[in-house]
């Protein structure tokens, strides 16, 4: 049977060249998003910036550590405490101590003043020396005006209007990349921010951390010291969205080539019914028959597999370049090389080679019980295109598609908006109408006019099993189009819908650097005539649930009388009103969510507070948190103050004093609905568009391998058209409507497919309370349809052509 199985690979290599094709496309993929998950495992270990010469930085702790019956549980907080007095006391004792503070500098525009970076960050100038930064012009700040500044952007004796004032740029020093810094007098960066949350303090590290408590701060030593920088988790934070990026495309790319292989497979091995009849009328038994399948498939496997290993070695650094130069990951990251170890190598190989197999494995049993008197068949039309055990398997995955779905929203709506099922869930339901698509398409292959149309549809009738193998990939490319495009598109409708639902309120006024807004910009905003300001911060608040799970809920601090009447918040039960500094506001999804109860809670500085519940919201979006006084905030700031203009005021003389405080950005109710929910990530965007980019090459390979397989079975038909007079021409439109015919109905399919994904997805939205919106990507759907539909048509004029010119003489 070996060398049967090598004899037809040699003799039939046109048939197993898509096979072949697809086969280490996908290993070549499951191999570079190995090699990008393995570079993505850890980030390189950063070196000290602001501190490296600092020989120990005490930080304030930022981590919140609860003791529970199963053992001590941590979480990161989202402000770090300030440094006690009395361990700043006891520190000055051991040697000298440099009180570090940081604080957004805010340029606002002027005639005649530099264009300043956008993220100017300040700092004390005693601070400069542990970078160390060194002056290469002017001298260091001494009046409260005065500033140094890092880089070239501006020049000595320069003036740089700001939000607090006008600064006299008196020094520079050179840039290290790693910020755009600002360094004024320590009096000034005190009074800008008076909480000391860390600082560098000259003594014996085992001194100081005699000196002070672990419950208090942090002593940070060696490369500990990155830990006091700006964000020291951004690193990883990055790997995180290229971990989920890469995970969803290898994911997408295993299922559409295990798609695509296996149908490629099957399709083969039923063209080749009276090749299998010959093989049993000469002695063949089944189990040879399979075992023939099943090397073919061995060998085509190995090849592939090997092919596409190679193909990811070269394509990984590529792929590497590409997210970096599109500012999707750090100017560090890399894919490819020995760091990467063999393990992609391995996993892809093995994982294309069991591909091969598995999807041959069905093919092979069917094959396996050919009847010796296939060897007689002459008729092209399909007798059984929907055998039992593929009704079977069809019908029970339709079910369960069915049955998770209504299970997930009777149960956890919330969960249908996750991107993880959004990406999954489809898959299942591609898969059921995949299998059922014989029975499915015929129905839905148009009625087109004419002689033309006529024969085109009793031809894609009468080889149902072709049509079905074309159309297949047809459904996957737009399901997956439609469906995951939808699904963001809805999810982003939906939450503008909350946005502008909740807001009550004329304008929102955020700061424009992102951070937070000054008091004194606060006050002057409250000040406006003819308005109602509600100034809210964004704050975390953790629980523990079941009294071993710590969760962090994201929460906002507001006046409970102002917020009242700027936002319209949907409470399901109890009131606003009753909110007060021993109170919160919770959604549904928190454990404890009864008005009246009272729950223990951790303030974003790590604070504990046992608050009574007044109010509980209905989930939404999953946009909706928890509600706090400011009292409860835990040193955050305000990022936020929605206006309403009373009755009777100018809406235009209040916008223009809202616009008249420096530093900020104002926007109306329906900017601010499309700004506080922007379109997704660039991160989600492209990892969406690659998996509809893995799908459409596969689709392609598919289509035109399956019209290749199926050209040497339709000689006969192409014979008697010309014989009866048809011109070559004619016959190349019958194909063409032939094709473009099933590629409609496997268009259909995947519409269909789209609709009772999204239809989930709307039903969940409703039950959250949210609204329930359905958007098709239309636009999508078409471009997924008419590339389907261009590489259909190719291939199939393309055979159709060859055939043509060699029945000529015949």
């Amino acid at each position: 049977m070996l060398s049967v199985a090598w004899h037809t690979l040699r003799t039939r290599w046109a048939a197993f060249t898509g096979s072949f094709v697809a086969l280490a496309l996908g290993v070549a993929l499951v191999a570079v998003m190995g090699q990008a998950l393995a570079a993505s495992l850890d980030a390189p270990a950063r070196a000290p910036e602001r501190f490296a010469a600092a020989p120990v930085v005490v930080r304030g702790q930022d981590v919140l550590r609860v003791a529970t019956a199963a053992g001590e549980r941590t979480a990161r907080l989202a402000r770090p405490r300030p440094v006690p007095a009395q361990t700043v006391a006891a520190l000055r004792a051991l040697g000298p101590v440099t009180e570090d503070r940081s604080f957004p500098v805010r340029p606002t525009r002027a005639d005649g003043a530099p264009a300043a970076p956008g993220n100017l960050v300040g700092h004390p100038w005693s601070t400069a020396r542990f970078a160390p930064y060194r002056l290469t012009a002017g001298r260091a700040p001494g009046a409260a005006d005065e500033i140094v500044v890092s880089g070239d952007w501006t020049t000595v004796g320069a003036r740089l209007p700001t939000a607090d004032g006008v600064l006299r740029v008196v020094g520079t020093v050179r840039g290290l990349g790693f910020e755009n810094a600002v360094f004024t007098t320590d009096a000034r960066a005190a009074r800008l921010a008076p909480a000391v949350l860390q600082l560098a303090v000259e003594a014996d590290a085992a001194a100081v951390r005699a000196a002070v408590s672990d419950d208090d701060v942090d002593v940070l030593t060696g490369g500990s010291r990155r830990l006091a920088d700006t964000d020291p988790g951004r690193d990883a934070e990055a790997l995180t969205a290229l971990n989920a990026l890469f995970g969803t495309a290898g994911g997408v790319s295993a299922f559409v080539s295990v798609f695509v292989v296996a149908s490629t497979f099957a399709f083969a091995v039923d063209r080749r019914r009276r090749e299998f009849g010959l093989l049993r009328v000469a002695g063949a038994t089944p189990g040879q028959v399979r075992r023939t399948v099943l090397a073919e498939a061995l060998a085509v496997g190995v090849l592939a597999s090997a092919t596409g290993c190679a193909l990811g070695a070269y394509a990984a650094p590529l792929l590497g370049d590409l997210v970096v130069d599109g500012g999707l990951a750090p100017g560090w990251y890399a894919i490819g090389g020995p760091g990467s170890g063999l393990w992609p190598y391995q996993l892809a190989f093995w994982t294309g080679l069991s591909v091969a197999l598995c999807g041959a494995l069905a093919a092979s049993w069917r094959a396996g019980r050919t009847a010796p008197a296939q060897a007689l068949r002459e008729a092209a039309a399909d007798d059984r295109a929907l055998t039992r055990g593929r009704r079977a398997v069809g019908a029970a995955l339709l079910l369960t598609a069915a049955a998770t779905l209504a299970y997930a929203l009777a149960t956890d709506p919330g969960e249908l908006l996750h991107r993880k099922t959004y990406v999954v869930r489809p898959m299942l339901l591609i898969t059921a109408v995949a299998l059922l698509s014989p029975a499915l398409i015929r129905p839905l292959i148009p009625r087109l006019p004419g002689v033309t149309g006529l024969l085109a549809r009793a031809h894609a009738v009468a080889g149902i099993r072709r049509s079905a193998a074309v159309a297949a990939p047809v459904l996957v490319t737009v399901a997956l189009a439609g469906s995951l495009l939808g699904a963001t598109a809805t999810l982003d409708e939906a939450r503008s819908g909350e946005a502008r639902r909740q807001t009550t309120a004329d304008f929102v006024v955020t700061p424009r650097d992102g951070t937070t807004l000054p008091a004194e910009d606060v006050e002057r905003l409250r000040r406006v005539p003819g308005t109602v300001a509600s100034a809210t911060s964004a704050t975390t608040v953790h629980t523990l649930e079941d009294g071993v799970a710590l969760v962090k809920s994201e929460a906002r601090a507001a006046d409970p009388r102002l917020l009242a009447r700027t936002a319209r918040l949907p409470v399901t039960s109890g009131s606003l009103a009753g909110l007060d500094d021993d109170s919160i506001v919770v959604t549904r999804e928190w454990a404890r969510h009864r008005v009246g109860q009272r729950v223990r809670v951790w303030l974003a500085d790590g604070t504990a507070r046992t608050l009574r519940i007044v109010a509980v919201l209905a989930v939404g979006t999953g946009d909706n948190g928890a509600y706090v006084t400011p009292a409860n905030a835990g040193g955050a700031g305000v990022d936020r103050v929605a206006v309403r203009v009373r009755a009777g005021a100018d809406r235009a003389a209040v916008a223009a004093r809202l616009r008249a405080v420096d530093g900020v950005r104002v926007m109306d109710s329906a900017q601010w609905a499309r700004a506080g929910h922007p379109r997704p990530a660039r991160t989600t965007l492209l990892g969406l568009l690659l998996v509809l980019g893995i799908a459409l090459v596969h689709s392609g390979i598919s289509v035109a391998n399956t019209l290749v397989m199926a050209a040497a079975e339709r000689r006969p038909a192409l014979r008697a058209l010309r014989l009866t007079g048809a011109t070559s021409a004619q016959v190349l439109g019958l194909a063409a409507a032939e094709t473009l015919g099933v590629v409609a109905a496997g268009a259909v399919l995947g519409l269909l497919v789209t609709a009772v994904n999204l239809a989930g997805m709307s039903a969940a939205l409703g039950l959250l309370s949210a609204p329930a919106s359905l958007v098709v990507p239309w636009t999508a759907i078409a471009c997924a349809t008419g590339a389907c539909a261009l590489l259909a048509l190719t291939a199939s004029l393309t055979t159709t052509a060859t055939a043509l010119r060699l029945t000529k003489g015949r």
